[in-house]
């Protein structure tokens, strides 16, 4: 989906206000400013007396195309937000305790040819074969493993294209980035608080909104981006929450910064712990920590002391406790207001989703931007799209806390035994059956994210595609040992990550 697109200009241009600024905010206000400057206004209202939530951002390789389409600098953007790169998630202890694997931007394989690696690779694995690690078959993988990095080669079939990446950086920096080019573009921003919403009698259209200091500011499209409070579609247009946390009981997170005293890593770690998961995000400066847990198994005050124990380095600040709960608004988008962000619902940080989401919800409102008056064809798609995204990241963020074996804590026996979504049972039916991984035209996470998860806590499956029977075990043994090592060779010769930042993006301190 690309945010580009030809618009007929309107004489009289769309009134933008957006309420709240953090990453939702300004993302949504640099890309109206930059993308539709003839089509809309763009004002912002934030207030530094709320702040925001900004604990160190873990992002998917979709913001790379966010980026690029806004027209910033690639090392620019990574120097100042003190940037390293992310070639993917680290899982530890997730299946079983002493397990790890990564979750990789990339194939498995060489990632062509008719039949996926997969299937050859279960066929193996069923024989009885002794078979290398799967992350010894993925570049992407042994690239991370290794804490190398370059950037990917065109060419298909070369295994330097067989990978992609994303960013790990500083949000308290990402935010005034973006703010910076949303207002070269044209973009305005006002200093306050929201005190009152205005609507219209008749149609319950959001009309003007008041601050603090009595200023009333009328719009033609409101965007909340005011966090998990919803200031305007869940307070004022009272729309409902669906509730997740049967599936996704997290709804607690401490965290904590420290100095990094270990390998600056091209990847994001999740580490499992007895009532959630635990985060480490390596920044350029520093390390970001965090402790994802359920309140109803573990006390926050021992959650913040599991949490101090567990980081590598001299802390930079005290723990810091942040609540939330895994769901979503029934709508997005009602009458003519946007929720984009935590104010449209909130999925935990598992799987570095929440920017993924952002972009979406941006990217779909530029391409249905509306004239001064929406049409609800128009809204109907912008819900259908977003709740299909949430829905679908759901069902993959239920699936790793699901497919464990670990019965050594009650809160792993919960989610071990819970029932889960149909969608997801019947996702797990294909893949124990046929090693089939549901097909998507629309969504995030395709083939290979799910087989990651699926192999990486051992689901393996009984049967395969047929026509990976073809070929002799001997053979296929063979090419599993030779591109083993032609992947070893290969990233052998990659820079060293660190080395790599240091002469591509050295950071730099925010203007």
């Amino acid at each position: 989906m690309g945010l580009e697109g030809e618009r007929k200009v309107t004489q009289q241009r769309v009134r933008v206000v957006i309420v709240g600024g953090g990453t939702a905010g300004w993302m949504a206000g640099a890309a109206l400013a930059r993308l539709l400057s003839g089509q809309c206004t763009v004002r912002l209202i934030e207030s530094e007396a709320i702040g925001v939530v900004g604990v160190g951002e873990a992002t998917l390789p979709h913001i790379r195309a966010f980026n690029e389409r806004l027209g910033i600098p690639e090392s620019e953007f990574m120097a100042r937000t003190r940037a390293t790169f992310k070639l993917g998630i680290e899982f530890r202890d997730w299946g079983r305790i002493g397990d790890s694997y990564i979750h990789p931007f990339g194939t498995f394989g060489r990632g062509s040819g008719a039949i996926d690696f997969h299937h050859y690779w279960t066929r193996l694995r069923r024989e009885g074969h002794d078979l290398p690690p799967l992350d010894e078959l993925s570049y992407a993988c042994k690239l991370a493993r290794e804490a190398r990095f370059d950037h990917p080669v065109r060419g298909e079939g070369s295994l330097p294209s067989t990978f992609g990446y994303a960013y790990q950086f500083d949000a308290l920096l990402f935010a005034p980035y973006l703010r910076g080019l949303a207002e070269e573009a044209g973009a305005v921003r006002t200093e306050g608080m929201v005190v009152d919403v205005e609507r219209d009698g008749k149609s319950g259209l959001i009309r003007a909104v008041t601050l603090a200091g009595g200023e009333r500011v009328e719009g033609d499209l409101f965007i909340d981006c005011s966090g998990f409070r919803s200031l305007l579609l869940g307070q004022t247009l009272a729309e409902p929450f669906e509730d997740w946390s049967k599936w996704l009981p997290t709804d607690r997170a401490v965290a904590m910064p420290c100095r990094t005293e270990t390998a600056v890593t091209p990847y994001t770690s999740a580490i499992a712990m007895p009532a959630g998961w635990r985060w480490r995000i390596p920044l350029q400066h520093r390390t970001g920590n965090g402790y994802v847990y359920a309140s109803d198994f573990i006390a926050d005050g021992d959650a913040a002391l599991a949490l101090e124990q567990a980081i590598e380095g001299e802390p930079l600040a005290a723990p810091r406790l942040l609540r939330f709960k895994a769901g979503r608004r029934r709508r997005s988008w009602v009458g003519n207001c946007v929720a984009i962000g935590l104010a449209s619902g909130f999925l935990e940080p598992l799987e570095s989703t929440s920017i993924y989401l952002v972009q979406q919800a941006i990217t779909a409102l530029i391409e249905l931007f509306p004239d001064r008056q929406a049409s609800a064809s128009d809204r109907d798609e912008f819900n259908r799209i977003i709740d299909l995204e949430y829905d679908r990241i759901r069902d993959f963020l239920i699936l790793h806390y699901h497919a464990t074996d670990r019965d050594d804590s009650p809160f792993w026996n919960y989610v071990r035994t819970m029932e889960i979504p149909d969608s997801l049972a019947e996702k797990l039916d294909l893949w124990r059956r046929r090693a089939r991984v549901v097909k998507y035209r629309e969504g995030v996470f395709l083939d290979a994210s799910w087989i990651a998860v699926y192999l990486g806590q051992g689901i393996v499956p009984e049967g395969w595609d047929p026509r990976a029977d073809v070929a002799g075990s001997a053979d296929l043994l063979r090419a599993v040992g030779d591109l083993r090592v032609e992947i070893a060779r290969d990233v052998a010769m990659r820079p060293d990550h660190r080395g790599f930042l240091a002469r591509y993006c050295p950071m730099v301190d925010a203007a």
